[in-house]
């Protein structure tokens, strides 16, 4: 089989091309030149030069690699840059898209092509009446208002409600994927994937901050912690995870369809901190703010009892947090980790506090999973290998 990934040399790409490989598969991967001029090197893959927003350069790409198949991975990736530079964001995910989809109907082909929409295109999905009073209180209106509260877990038909304009471009090729199928028959199957993590996940991304400092501290080469927002929840799976789904996508997914792709549990910003720091050997005690007015003892303690209706593994905090017990803020200034080893500073950084912010995601995946997806890997075998990633001081270097 032949294969073209259009963003190889992203973090997902290159698990995706090993995969391929692995597999047997003859994979071409697109790349854009780098302003060193350096080309970059993925064993066992094609390069070929392009740009995503240049046309004539992906038909040149679908003319040297013929492919069979085609994910579609290339984008702009890092919510808060879109929020820096909208345009850019728009060109990469929405014009390269666009290209990619007219290259392959200008010359004729049927490729399936698997396209990685985003679990950012649900943007708000309400928790609790309480919560959706918070946020009419805030942004006046919640559209389309919500059918069913708590909104969770999400599955294909939650409604999107995109919070950036990164998640507004992934709406935007998620809609151009299933058009061009009903349109004009193209093979499009689109994955909404939920956030996924690994070693090599790029150091602006959170869930990297969180460890490759937690690394440094325990090293003694910083004295603090620095991060935003640790209320958020997320559905965080391992990358390889989400590799196997976007194959059987490729393999068995239904063409003009979407198909979520995630955990199916939730867990806060604060405890994949927690649950780092216990990894690198903490024992963690207890938690209280820098003010002092807010202290929870054994932050960490586990349980798997059902919530929105889907048993998952969340730590104390976690309950906390969800059941609205718990919230912390800018005016907390941070929080201490009180440790067997004293305490680990963690710092609230106002300039990482987005714009506007997705509260909480939690993914449904009971349609993937009838075409035989299953969930390999828990929350700490993710850290591990982030830990394992950043161990090495060379990638703790931010160029």
């Amino acid at each position: 089989m032949r294969v073209l990934i259009t963003g190889v040399t992203g973090f997902v790409g290159r698990y995706l091309a090993r995969a391929l490989v692995d597999l047997g598969c003859e994979v071409y991967g697109l790349y854009r030149r780098r302003a060193s001029g350096r080309k970059p090197e993925i064993p066992g893959v094609s390069l070929i030069e392009g740009d995503l927003t240049d046309l004539t350069s992906i038909l040149f790409a679908l003319d040297e690699s013929s492919p069979d198949v085609i994910f579609h991975l290339g984008a702009q990736t890092y919510v808060p840059r879109s929020f820096i530079d909208p345009l850019e964001t728009f060109r990469a995910n929405c014009l390269g898209t666009q290209n990619l989809l007219e290259a392959v109907r200008l010359k004729d082909l049927d490729p399936v092509i698997v396209f990685a929409g985003s679990s950012e295109e649900y943007g708000l999905q309400i928790v609790s009446e309480s919560q959706y009073e918070r946020l009419l209180r805030k942004y006046g209106v919640v559209y389309p208002p919500p059918e069913r509260i708590p909104e969770l877990p999400i599955s294909e038909e939650n409604p999107l409600r995109p919070m950036s304009p990164y998640a507004v471009s992934k709406v935007y090729g998620d809609f151009l994927m299933r058009n061009y199928h009903v349109s004009y028959g193209l093979k499009t199957v689109v994955s909404r994937a939920f956030n996924h993590e690994g070693a090599g996940r790029g150091h602006q991304f959170v869930t990297s901050k969180i460890v490759r400092q937690l690394v440094m501290f325990k090293q003694g080469k910083i004295d603090h912690i620095e991060i935003g927002n640790v209320n958020a929840f997320r559905d965080w799976s391992h990358v390889k995870d989400i590799v196997k789904g976007y194959l059987l996508l490729a393999e068995k997914g239904r063409y003009g369809d979407v198909y979520v792709q995630g955990s199916m549990r939730t867990n806060s910003v604060l405890t994949y901190i927690l649950l780092t720091a216990e990894e690198l050997g903490y024992d963690v005690k207890a938690i209280k703010t820098v003010r002092g007015d807010k202290e929870v003892k054994s932050p960490t303690e586990l349980d798997d009892s059902e919530m929105f209706g889907v048993r998952f593994v969340k730590t104390k905090v976690d309950t906390m947090m969800l059941n609205e017990e718990l919230h912390f803020d800018l005016k907390d200034k941070g929080i201490y980790i009180i440790t067997d080893r004293g305490n680990i500073p963690v710092i609230f950084d106002p300039k990482s506090f987005r714009p506007s912010d997705v509260p909480i995601l939690l993914s449904d995946t009971r349609k993937i999973e009838r075409l035989g997806f299953k969930v390999e890997h828990s929350l700490g075998s993710i850290i591990r290998d982030q830990i394992n990633y950043y161990l090495n001081p060379e990638n703790q270097f931010i160029s």
